[in-house]
């Protein structure tokens, strides 16, 4: 049976607005639903343990699809989520790859989580798959590869758009913006249209652009296991 760790922020407050933020629900309800559907072990952790907050928006009528209704009465699941597991306990020696869902949360904290920052580049260095869909490729903000370059620097990746962003109204609010974070890190960055599903794939990087494109990183991941 393959193993994927899911990563998953801790961080809830929206810089200084006032407003909560977290992991949007989509995108980690269809990759683990992809996954555990075809067999995957999934293990859940994130920064400080336990129940990772949600962003209260994706709970809102027009971002519900099948994974999230489906998660929205999986009692187990949710179970398993408020008891995520810290990340200082985690190794790489234990899993096949990991996947890190967005909301934008993780723009705080896990883009610049140290304990993190060291796993992925353990499992990129493990020749593991790396994946992250939406606003999680911020995690690749500080990640190197062995020789001290930025980890995307020559790979072809995508994320959150710029555009995206300002119609989300955040531009001002967020610490930096994915998009050019990933092309200021060498990345190779390529988008679809706003809100429409576009992932890439570049050997041991997988990447998607927004929530739209959450489920698809899950089947390339799957693909890349099998």
């Amino acid at each position: 049976m393959k193993k994927v760790l899911f990563v998953l922020t801790s961080h809830e407050d929206l810089g200084d607005t006032g407003q909560k933020t977290g992991f949007w629900i989509e995108e980690f309800a269809a990759p683990y639903y992809t996954l555990l559907d075809n067999g995957v072990e999934v293990t859940i952790a994130s920064p400080k343990g336990g129940q990772p907050p949600i962003d209260p928006k994706s709970k809102a009528d027009d971002a519900q699809t099948d994974a999230t209704k489906r998660f929205n009465k999986d009692d187990e699941t949710k179970s398993k989520l408020a008891h995520s597991v810290k990340l200082t306990s985690i190794s790489q020696d234990d899993f096949d790859a990991v996947f890190y869902p967005g909301g934008h949360g993780p723009l705080w904290d896990l883009a610049e989580n140290k304990d993190s920052i060291a796993l992925i580049e353990d499992f990129y260095n493990h020749n593991k798959p790396v994946s992250a869909v939406c606003h999680a490729p911020a995690i690749f903000k500080h990640t190197k590869k062995k020789d001290g370059s930025p980890l995307v620097e020559g790979k072809k990746v995508t994320g959150f758009t710029n555009s995206e962003e300002q119609a989300s109204g955040l531009t001002d609010v967020v610490p930096f913006l994915v998009e050019s974070m990933l092309k200021s890190n060498g990345g190779i960055y390529s988008k679809g249209g706003d809100w429409e599903e576009y992932t890439v794939q570049d050997g041991l990087l997988i990447t998607g652009q927004n929530p739209a494109s959450s489920e698809m990183v899950a089947t390339l991941l799957l693909h890349q296991l099998n």
